[in-house]
């Protein structure tokens, strides 16, 4: 069901901004513990979209910081 990923998707991004601004690593396990009071179909969709843009944060620092990398080496 679309509506469900694209409601858990938006969530997450609203969580994880929130988090980050508050310094609360918990606060998507704790939203997911409320989702699933109502929606355990919410909640795994929830927590997919949570760990999808995680992993994608740190893939495109990791990115960026070897795209540096190179980049120094090659002015040295």
């Amino acid at each position: 069901m679309a509506i469900t990923e694209d409601l858990a998707d938006a969530l997450a991004r609203d969580v994880l901004e929130a988090m980050e601004a508050l310094g609360d690593e918990r606060l998507p396990d704790e939203v997911a513990a409320v989702i699933a009071a109502t929606s355990p179909t919410t909640e795994e969709a929830f927590r997919t979209a949570v760990r999808v843009r995680i992993a994608e944060r740190r893939a495109r620092k990791f990115l960026e910081q070897k795209l540096a990398d190179a980049a120094a080496a090659l002015e040295k």
